[in-house]
Formats: C-alpha cells, sequence, structure tokens
C-alpha cells in the first residue's frame, strides 16, 4: 500500500530583482542566476559623487541645525515605490529602482581638483601613479626579506633573541648552497622595517610641568611632569587619505539615501544629519569652501588594563578614525584605526581618592592633553587643505571634530558632567525618563554665565570646574558629538549588570532564598543544555563564573531569555524580549523608516514591562543612565548612522592589537617607548603591505582585528569575499568509513528508508514534484555514494561579524561523534518566499551529508528530519516561534526526505521548551534535540536570523 507522504515544496524561489520573472530552486539557484544575469547590476560600493559634483536634493538647502529628540532632516524629494522596468530599461535606472538613490551634498562635493587645489573638469581621470622604483621591495632587498619580516614581526610576533637564533639556523642551513639568511639578526630585519618609505607617523612628546610656585606642602601628584605622547593626527588622516586600500569603501561627500520605497536609509556616517548639516554649516561660514570633501574625525578612548598581576599597569591610548571610510572597515581596522596618543595617568596616595581638587586636576589634564594632541589639525577644520584619495584624485578637505566613542564613565569627564547624570539630555538624575531637552554648548554656556557652581551641579549636574577640549575647536560641541556605546550601554550594562542580576533578586523575594537558588541551579542546567552551534560560547556551568567579557554577555543574551521563560513572571519574560529585541535592532548595519519605528516600540514595551521590577520591589526606581541611554538610539542613528559603526567594540579590539600585544613584546621596563616603536613598525609593514598588493605584487591583505564579543571557532567566522545572497556548499573532505553502496549505508547509518527516499528525490530533480509516485517508477542508483560531515553556509550578513563585503560562513555538522557524542545540526529551509519571515520557513534537521552522481551530474544532498511550526503565532511571552519534530503513526517514525543541498539557506538554532520540569544534573547538551517535545526558534543566535524570523 503506498505510505501516505505530506509533499513538502523546497525551493521555487522568485528572482527579487525587479522586472525578473525567473523562479529557481533554492537559495544556491538563486544566488547563480544573480550572479550570471544580473551580475552588471550590482549595489554600488564606491559612494562617492561624479567629478561633476553629487546630485542635489530638489528642494532648498537644510537648516543648519535640525531639532533634537525629533527625526527633521537635510531634505529629500522621496522617490516613488519600486516597480518593475521597461524591458531596455537604463542600467544606472534600474540601480536606482533596486537599491535607492543617494542625494549628495549641494555644496561640500568632494570635487577632484589638481595638487596645488585648482578644479579639474569632470571626469578627468586620476594623475598616473609615480613610476614604481626600481626594486618592488624596497627598502628589502627582495621578496623573503620582505616577507621574512612581515612574518616574524607582525603575525608571529617572534622575540629578539629567537629571530637571532632562527636566522643563525637559516644562515647554517644555507651555507653548504653558498647562500645565506635573509638577515644577519634582528637589528638588521628591524632597520628595514624602520627604513620603510611610506605609512610614517613618528611619535613625539610633549610635557605638561606643574604649576609654578607651588608649596612645600603640595601633593605630590601635582609637582609632578606628565608626559603625553602622540603622533600628529594631520599626518596620520593624509596616510590613511593615501591608502588606495580604501577606494572602494570610502565616502567623499555627505548623503541623504532614499531607498526604492521612497523612504529614507541610514547606514554610513556619511548619510546621517550630522555630516550633512555640518557640512551645510562650513559652506554657510565660507562659500570658498564649495567642491571641498568633508573629513569628519572620529576619536576615541578608553583605559585599559595590561595586567593585574604586576602592579595592575594602566595605558590610556587615543584613537583616530574618519567618518568617510565605512564601518566595515572601521570594524575589521585595515589601517582605519590608529592610536594617536597615549594620555598621562596621574596617581596619587590613597587619601586622594574622594579629593575633588585631585579629581578636577586629572579631568582638565584629560581634556587639555586632547586639546594639544589635535591642534595640528585646527587650520584645516577653516581652511580646506590638499590631500591625496583614496582613488588617486587630489582633494581640497576640510576638518571636523564629529565623533567621540568612549563608555559612561569616560563620557562623564568628556562632557564636564556629574555622574549619574546623562552626557546627551539635561533629565534630573533623580528622574532620568522625565522630561528632558538636549544637552548643547551654547545652553551650558548660558548656564555657567548665570548660576554659580553649586547651582550648576545640584540642578543641572554640570561640573563647571571641567571646561572640554571642544571648547577650543570650531563648530564642535561634545554634547552633540558623544556617541552611543553598544558594548558598555547595553550588551555589558543593561543586560548583563542590570537585567541578569535582577532575576535571582526577584526570585528571592518572590520564592524565597532557598527555592531561588534551587531555580537559580536549574537555570544554569538549562543554559548548559543548550544545543551546539557555531561559534555559540558554551556555558558547562551556567552563568556561574566570576569575571565576565564581552564575549560572555553577548553569548548569554543569544540563549538567556529561553532558559528563564518558565520561572519567572510572564511580564519579566517580555521585557527580556523587548529588551533583546531592541538590541538586536540596534546592531543592524542599515536602517529605514520602519526600523527607527520598530525601535520606538520596543524601548516603549521595555519601559512598560520592566515596571515589574518595581513592583516586585526589586527595584525602587530605574535611574540607570547606561540602561537610560537606549532612548536616544534614534537620535544616534539619524545622526551618524548604524551605531555599530561607533562601538566601543571598535577601540576595545584595537586595544589587542595597540596597547595589549606590544606590552607582552616589552621587556616591562619603561614599556611605553618599546610599544610606540612597534605600533610604528606594525604602520609601516602594513602600508607596504598594502602598496604590494595594490600593485599586484601579492594578494590582496584580508587579515581581521581580534573581536572582543565573539570567541574564534573553525565553524563559523567573517568572509572577505565577493557579496551573495546566500550559499551553501558540501565539506570536500569524503569520510572514508561508510559503505558505498545506496543499501549498505542504509544499514550502517540505521536509515532503512535511505535508498526509497533517495530514489524519490532523484525523480523529483529530473521530472519536478509527482503525486502518488510508485517507488518502481523512480530512477535507480548505481554510482558510489559519498558521506560528508558538513557543510558550509556563506550568506550576506553585513549586522554581524563579518567580512569587509559584509559575508559570513557557518558550518553546519551532521557526524556521529563530536567530541565523543553525536551532532546533528540543524537549519532553516524556504518553502514559501511570498510569506514573510518564518511564515515561509521551515526548520529541519541534518541526519546525513552525502552525494552522488547519476547521468554525469552530481547531487549532494541532505537526508532531514523535518519540524512543524507549533501555532500560527510566535509565541506569545518569548516573541520565538516554537516548533515540534514532524513525528508521524502508531510507531511515532520521524518524517525524513532527501532534499537537495540547494534548498538550505543557513543553519538553525533550536532552544528547547523545559517545561516545569528541572533538568537532570548529569544531562548532556548533546542530546537536547533528541529528549524534548518543543523548541524554540533561536532568533536571537545571531543578527542575520534576528533580521529574518519573525
Amino acid at each position: 500500500m503506498q505510505r501516505h507522504r505530506r509533499t513538502r515544496t523546497v525551493g521555487g524561489l522568485n528572482c527579487p530583482w525587479p522586472g525578473c520573472t525567473k523562479m529557481v530552486h533554492g537559495q544556491s539557484g538563486l544566488t547563480r542566476h544573480v550572479r550570471h544575469v544580473h551580475h552588471r547590476i550590482t549595489q554600488p560600493t564606491p559612494s562617492a559623487p561624479s567629478a561633476a559634483g553629487p546630485v542635489p536634493p530638489d528642494n532648498e538647502d537644510p537648516p543648519s541645525s535640525p531639532p533634537h529628540f525629533a527625526s527633521p532632516s537635510p531634505p529629500h524629494s522621496p522617490s516613488p515605490p519600486s516597480s518593475p522596468p521597461p524591458p531596455d530599461v537604463d542600467p544606472e535606472e534600474r540601480r536606482r529602482q533596486i537599491f535607492g538613490t543617494k542625494n549628495y551634498h549641494p555644496h561640500l562635493t568632494g570635487d577632484p581638483c589638481d595638487k596645488d587645489g585648482n578644479p579639474l573638469a569632470p571626469n578627468t581621470p586620476p594623475p598616473p601613479p609615480p613610476p614604481p622604483p626600481e626594486n618592488a621591495w624596497a627598502p628589502f632587498d627582495d621578496e623573503v626579506q620582505f616577507r621574512v619580516s612581515e612574518f616574524l614581526f607582525r603575525k608571529v610576533e617572534m622575540s629578539q633573541g629567537d629571530i637571532d637564533h632562527l636566522m643563525e639556523l637559516w644562515d647554517l642551513s644555507m651555507k653548504e648552497h653558498g647562500g645565506c639568511a635573509p638577515f644577519k639578526d634582528h637589528d638588521q630585519m628591524y632597520q628595514g622595517i624602520d627604513d620603510i618609505p611610506i605609512g610614517s607617523a613618528p611619535w613625539k612628546c610633549f610635557v605638561a610641568p606643574p604649576p609654578p610656585d607651588l608649596p612645600a606642602t603640595a601633593p605630590e601628584w601635582k609637582k609632578q611632569s606628565y608626559q603625553i605622547w602622540y603622533r600628529d593626527p594631520d599626518t596620520v588622516i593624509s596616510n590613511m587619505l593615501t591608502n588606495p586600500d580604501f577606494a572602494h569603501e570610502f565616502d567623499t561627500a555627505p548623503y541623504v539615501h532614499i531607498g526604492p520605497d521612497g523612504k529614507r536609509r541610514w547606514s554610513e556616517f556619511m548619510s546621517g544629519n550630522f555630516a550633512f548639516n555640518h557640512a551645510t554649516l562650513i559652506y554657510d561660514n565660507d562659500n570658498s569652501t564649495k567642491g571641498a570633501m568633508y573629513i569628519p574625525m572620529i576619536l576615541g578612548s578608553d583605559k585599559t588594563t595590561v595586567s593585574v598581576a604586576t602592579g595592575n599597569v594602566e595605558y590610556h591610548p587615543l584613537y583616530l578614525m574618519i567618518g568617510n571610510l565605512h564601518a566595515s572597515v572601521r570594524r575589521a581596522h585595515r589601517g582605519g584605526v590608529i592610536p594617536i596618543g597615549f594620555l598621562a595617568i596621574p596617581k596619587g596616595d590613597r587619601k586622594y581618592d574622594n579629593d575633588v581638587e585631585f579629581r578636577t586636576f586629572k579631568k582638565q589634564l584629560f581634556h587639555d592633553s586632547i586639546a594639544a594632541i589635535l591642534k595640528s589639525t585646527r587650520p584645516a577644520m577653516t581652511t580646506p587643505v590638499v590631500r591625496l584619495c583614496p582613488d588617486g584624485h587630489y582633494r581640497r578637505v576640510i576638518y571636523d571634530i564629529a565623533s567621540y566613542i568612549a563608555d559612561y564613565p569616560e563620557q562623564v569627564i568628556l562632557a564636564g558632567v556629574v555622574s549619574g547624570w546623562c552626557c546627551k539630555c539635561d533629565a534630573m538624575s533623580s528622574n532620568l525618563d522625565g522630561p528632558a531637552n538636549r544637552r548643547t554648548k551654547a545652553t551650558r554656556d548660558v548656564l555657567l554665565e548665570e548660576l554659580d557652581d553649586a547651582d550648576l551641579w545640584d540642578n543641572y549636574g554640570i561640573d563647571a570646574d571641567v571646561e572640554p577640549f571642544t571648547e577650543h575647536f570650531p563648530r564642535a560641541d561634545i554634547h552633540e558629538i558623544l556617541t552611543s556605546d553598544l558594548l558598555h550601554q547595553v550588551i555589558k550594562g543593561s543586560f548583563k549588570d542590570h537585567l541578569v542580576e535582577w532575576v535571582p533578586m526577584y526570585l528571592e523575594l518572590t520564592v524565597g532564598k532557598s527555592q531561588a537558588k534551587v531555580i537559580m541551579d536549574d537555570i544554569d542546567r538549562r543554559i548548559a543544555a543548550t544545543p551546539a552551534y557555531p561559534g555559540l560560547r558554551r556555558f558547562p556551568h551556567g552563568r556561574r563564573f566570576k569575571q565576565w567579557t564581552g564575549d560572555d554577555s553577548k553569548a548569554l543574551m543569544k540563549v538567556y531569555l529561553a532558559a528563564i521563560s518558565e520561572y519567572v513572571d510572564e511580564k519579566i519574560v517580555k521585557a527580556f524580549a523587548a529588551f533583546l529585541d531592541f538590541c538586536y535592532l540596534v546592531r543592524r548595519t542599515d536602517f529605514t523608516e520602519d526600523d527607527l519605528n520598530k525601535i520606538d516600540n520596543a524601548v516603549r514595551d521595555f519601559h512598560h514591562y520592566r515596571q515589574i521590577f518595581i513592583e516586585t520591589e526589586v527595584r525602587e526606581d530605574f535611574n540607570l543612565p547606561r540602561q537610560h541611554s537606549i532612548v536616544h538610539y534614534r537620535d544616534h542613528i539619524i545622526q551618524f548612522g548604524a551605531p555599530n559603526g561607533l562601538c566601543s567594540s571598535i577601540t576595545e579590539s584595537r586595544h589587542i592589537t595597540a596597547v595589549k600585544k606590544p606590552w607582552r613584546r616589552s621587556s616591562r621596563y619603561k614599556a611605553l617607548s618599546q610599544m610606540l616603536l612597534i605600533n610604528q613598525r606594525l604602520d609601516k609593514l602594513l602600508a607596504l603591505r598594502v602598496d604590494l598588493g595594490v600593485r599586484g605584487f601579492l594578494p590582496p591583505l584580508n587579515d581581521r582585528p581580534p573581536d572582543p564579543f565573539d570567541v574564534g571557532d573553525e565553524d563559523e567566522g567573517p568572509v572577505d569575499d565577493n557579496r551573495i545572497i546566500a550559499e551553501v556548499i558540501m565539506a570536500p573532505t569524503r569520510e572514508p568509513k561508510y559503505p558505498r553502496n545506496l543499501e549498505a549505508l542504509a544499514v550502517y547509518t540505521q536509515q532503512p528508508d535511505l535508498p526509497e527516499l533517495t530514489r524519490r528525490f532523484l525523480h523529483e530533480q529530473l521530472n519536478g514534484p509527482t503525486d502518488n509516485l510508485d517507488i518502481d517508477d523512480c530512477p535507480d542508483i548505481f554510482s558510489n555514494i559519498y558521506v560528508h560531515h558538513s557543510a558550509t553556509a556563506y550568506y550576506y550578513s553585513p549586522s554581524d561579524i563579518s567580512g569587509i563585503r559584509g559575508m559570513k560562513r557557518e558550518r553546519i555538522r551532521s557526524t556521529p561523534s563530536w567530541y565523543g557524542h553525536h551532532r546533528r545540526d540543524c537549519a532553516f529551509v524556504t518553502q514559501d518566499s511570498e510569506k514573510p519571515g518564518f511564515k515561509g520557513m521551515s526548520v529541519i534537521r541534518v541526519m546525513l551529508f552525502f552525494s552522488f552522481t547519476y547521468d554525469g551530474k552530481e547531487y549532494p544532498c541532505a537526508l532531514v528530519h523535518w519540524f512543524d511550526r507549533y501555532g500560527a503565532h510566535p509565541d506569545s511571552r518569548t516573541g520565538m516561534w516554537v516548533v515540534k519534530p514532524d513525528i508521524r503513526g502508531r510507531r511515532r517514525k520521524p518524517y525524513l526526505t532527501v532534499i537537495h543541498l540547494e534548498a538550505l539557506d543557513r543553519g538553525a538554532h533550536l532552544f528547547p521548551k523545559f517545561g516545569s520540569r528541572p533538568v537532570p544534573d548529569d544531562f548532556h547538551y548533546a542530546y537536547s534535540l533528541d529528549c524534548f517535545e518543543y523548541f524554540y526558534v533561536n532568533k536571537y543566535i545571531d543578527y542575520h536570523a534576528n533580521e529574518i524570523i519573525f
């Protein structure tokens, strides 16, 4: 009798390109179709306007300063919603209908000029580069010398003694061949690095002397001179601008991006209101700046400890970036995040820990040092200077202090406000959720003029003794340029330090201390029982560890909601869900007006449901500056573009390469001078490496920075490859221990239906779906069957830690042995591309990856177990979809099919719905997908999943 089969249509995706009616099979087929048919219509990476100037808005110039806490923007002319283009539509018109339009600033247009600043005719090509030197590897003798220097100094970070020993052995091995080692010793190698003529920005030092005529009884910290090491920021910016590696990730003018739906979009820094409006201010103050290129300077600073064991050694680096570079470049560093200063850290005896005068001294020294470091850029903030740019053109450029990245304690110092107050608005510290206005330099100046210091401190949160460094530079307003900080405000602050800590306090107050401990232990076991997933940090003991990092906080965000959902009040679950939705929304790379409304809704819901913590007396109020900061994220996006391009995670990860590793390479004695020299040599090597790559002598450089959020994992990571929609590729390794015959493989894997399912799959591949198909009508398969233990999904996910073009990879595993246990990962399959989000998708679990050949064609495929959606809508408490394994018949058999590898979209993470029963102490996470009846589809596993599962 014919076995009842449910028909599952996998594939059948419509091409999303306007005017194209092609239907393809699976995401990989869609990718190939896009590559071959639409390859000429790609999203533009260079955002620069033409030499003739950008496309101006159709109406009048924008106001010089938009109101705060609203969303007025530089004016734009909405584009009509996209519609299918005529058959022979112009490629540029089709590009606009797909990606929208960018209305560039009408005055500061970044027009090319000659090296003397004279304007060029439209479409004039850049001047030819200087002729290459006779020795392309100069100052090194040859390629071997350069590559050895780069390998030993930049990659391996070998010590001087080990370099000498290696050269000695190398020289010994080459003598019998009449050769010698590339270098005599480390001194010769270092001299070669020091002689590199490009990428140089020498370190300098100035001294802040003590005040004259100090009494003998003055404290020691007041008598000392303080050294501040710095690089000329103008030279650093010039080096950035001459880097040809940035040519396709560089904006030469502020712009307003209008999507194909006619709505405003924000992404890069230059798409925000700040850049557009400050460019207007510059032009209004001096019309001769017309045609110049606006250079927004982005600063960042943060103390970092390099050694606790040897005396709590601290450094305070200051970093410089420019907003013209795309956020992907800043996140990947690649010469786009440069340390320009090491600020002094005054130390005093314990008796001065709470001394007001000492605290004020440290704050003002901090501001005065930054002002002195940036002094060389001030002339170019009003009068343009000519600089060579990444595309080879010269342009007149004008600088502007545009943003400052810092955590809350440093923001308090920068803004000159009292701790506990907001640095962006004047909400009372005792009522941060109350009515407030934007803090501005103009308002601060008026208040300083009219009120006494005590009144300023108590009623406005202003520290009158601190003068911000921005007072010395035109157009700079410290309150305006302070940016939101995802890492410390949201991930470490509001989530880990607030919400996670409030849960056990809530349990103690509602069920008592002893029962609360029992519940928290089970929550820890639930977290430990999380199924494996590429890149997911494991918590073998739950959340019970002392030293929290950004890695831990971000990893816990992915699994914590599902772990607590059955143990806490529904309002707490919804508060967590709303907060997590906010976190994942603001971490995106591109924003639309609809996204801003979603952010507003998430903040509103979070504020509503968090009241449960006051109702249960966990909290008396929510006057927490870091948590309060979430109300400013909408304005941040409108002003500066995506927050993840201005996050302190950028500077924290830069600490590793600029501070911590150089310190470890030093002798520890007077380490700073050695660290500065190491940084200078690294910059020179990187500059020469990029230059050699551009000239074709070496492949492009794809180094990635250490990531302070995610743990390294071979199963997932960024990919520096061309942008595609999605693709899944079988692992190249054919596992040797499996039978090559289909029937024998079925016995070996204990999957008796494998031969029939594979033959039915092949029939559908050859003839399309057929109802009531008899197995005798299906083709026989006689080729060898090859088993693979994994496949790799590649997809476009710029909001996650991705490559410079936004690509990410993750490995989907199906193996009988993974660290001593089986591992069968899950994945998403698109079934109906017309339905939004998860309504058009299903989850499968891969039981076997295998491939075979029929009629000369290879078929990579997977034996999969299907999951069914439980309910027509996401779970009302958590906001996550719930699925259950598709089990059928009286014998409770899993519903299995064989599908083409192209049908897989990417990996899926399921989290068990544990119910009220506790998890056994010895339960192993490898069995989580086998032992539970219902599962949450984890939309918090990464930002790409959060965008597609709704």
